[in-house]
């Protein structure tokens, strides 16, 4: 870092991951202040400049005092132990800024000398008072886990016809005719405690009546009339409860019904087909039930609109996961004992990373915001209609999309050239999405690869061209990427 570039980092001002201080005299201050950026997301104390973002800097005197007392603070005074690093920045004539850089610790949580712990709250910190806080922080470090907690629900509260038909299905095993050696085996599948109670796991798979025993682990959906949330109205209405698969089950069928059918080029007798695919849903929502934080003691909310649907998950996104790491395919386990029974075909789970990456496959509009303020996770899915095409897809059929969906600025309409990625090939050209249909409908199983020897074309090309294919409602793919197949949902007609 140079002097330029500090004076861009200080014009920002102070917040959660920079801090100025003007000089410091006391290492435990310093210490307290090295741990909150650490149990937090780490950041940059600017030692020399001022509160109000005027670099006077240090002496050098100082700066060797002060580098002194940040070892100190670093390796004495904080349990456990932290590295940070140090920079001097010269800012001016016998005068120094230090730019000392705290990481996010990885052997959290860290302490002060007093036992306190400590965490970034905005510019400011503040001492961590309440379990729950506590909880998430070691659940963060992968050293606790919300759905291990235990409650106070016997065995005697378990759903044993669901239990004994899982058992039978997918372990091939008899349901325990004792009490004894139902809690045993609950306990080896690790959905109960050592003091005989059923974990939060237990109860929420599994248990006759989980909202008795956790009524804020519900979903709450309500579609609203207009774009806006009303506080009296509304159009339907629902308090989802019951052991997360029935919740699952539920919670999809309020928001299918409440979306309209389109007619997507079948004939007046046929059934419509949904506004938007019910797998896109099927992946937010189990991904809603299974990677919510359920430390926080609030439902999972669904709301309808008239323009979108948004699922709304208690917890931010965990450590330094982000939006545009989640649209990537990454994930982190935040509770495993969930996402093990899920996978095993209580819910439609598939693995990790890959539900936010199907969903936006088949609806490449959906909307992800992590806000931290709130400490929510959101999913808002745009309706028919508002949706827009993946940046770079044209439009080029001589029939309107379906509803009045939007083409991305500065995409061009056409109608008799070809789509962008489809230029002439040593082979020929691809000329029209009638081809790609007739392959998939002779060999359901076809690959992209395949596909795209067939019509002399990248696979760029061909991916824009199936985008539109599913936009359209003529195509949607079925099960995953290997393994899955295509369904031709019409026949097609000529571009």
């Amino acid at each position: 870092m140079d002097l330029r570039a500090l004076k861009k980092e200080i014009a920002k001002g102070e917040d959660s991951v920079r801090q100025f201080k003007q000089d410091v005299t006391n290492p435990d201050s310093l210490a307290s202040e090295m741990a909150a950026f650490a149990n937090s997301e780490g950041g940059t104390i600017f030692l020399g400049v001022a509160d109000d973002g005027k670099a006077e800097g240090l002496t050098v005197d100082d700066v060797r005092r002060i580098n002194q007392m940040i070892s100190n603070a670093a390796t004495q005074h904080v349990r456990s132990p932290i590295t940070v690093h140090s920079r001097n920045i010269k800012v001016g004539k016998g005068r120094i800024v230090i730019v000392l850089d705290i990481p996010r610790g990885i052997d959290r949580p860290y302490f002060d000398r007093n036992g306190m712990i400590w965490v970034k709250s905005g510019a400011n910190k503040r001492r961590i008072q309440s379990k729950e806080e506590l909880r998430r922080i070691f659940q963060s470090v992968d050293q606790f886990h919300a759905d291990e907690l235990p409650t106070k629900a016997g065995v005697d509260k378990l759903d044993t016809i669901r239990f004994r038909d899982f058992l039978r299905d997918f372990y091939q095993k008899d349901f325990p005719e004792s009490n004894e050696d139902r809690l045993r085996l609950l306990q080896n599948m690790n959905l109960a405690t050592s003091e005989g109670t059923l974990n939060l796991a237990g109860v929420l798979l599994f248990a006759e009546r989980p909202e008795w025993i956790k009524p804020q682990f519900v979903v709450k959906a309500i579609r609203y009339p207009g774009k806006d949330i009303h506080v009296s109205k509304y159009v339907d209405t629902e308090d989802i409860a019951g052991p997360l698969p029935r919740v699952f089950k539920d919670a999809l069928g309020f928001i299918m019904r409440n979306l309209s059918k389109v007619q997507a080029g079948r004939g007046v007798n046929a059934p419509g087909l949904p506004e938007i695919p019910q797998s896109v849903f099927e992946e937010l929502l189990v991904n809603a039930l299974v990677h919510r934080d359920y430390l926080i003691d609030a439902p999972v909310r669904i709301f309808v609109f008239e323009d979108r649907v948004e699922i709304i998950s208690p917890g931010h996104l965990p450590n330094s996961l982000t939006v545009e790491k989640i649209r990537a395919g990454n994930s982190v386990i935040r509770n495993p004992i969930l996402v093990s029974f899920a996978s095993k075909g209580l819910l439609p789970y598939r693995g990790l990373g890959s539900g936010i990456k199907r969903a936006l496959e088949e609806w490449p509009g959906v909307e992800f915001r992590d806000d931290r303020e709130g400490n929510l996770f959101l999913s808002v899915v745009p309706r028919q209609g508002t949706q827009k095409l993946p940046q770079g897809t044209q439009k080029t059929s001589k029939e309107p999309l379906q509803g009045t969906q939007k083409l991305p600025q500065g995409t061009q309409k056409t109608s008799k050239e070809p789509l962008q990625g489809t230029q002439k090939s040593p082979k020929r050209v691809l000329k029209t999405s009638r081809e790609i249909l007739d392959w998939m409908r002779a060999d359901p199983h076809i690959t992209l690869t395949e596909l795209c020897e067939k019509a002399g074309v990248s696979i760029k090309a061909i991916k824009k061209r199936i985008q539109v294919l599913k936009v359209r409602g003529l195509l949607r793919r079925i099960g995953p990427d290997k393994g899955g197949n295509w369904e031709v949902l019409t026949p097609s007609e000529s571009d």
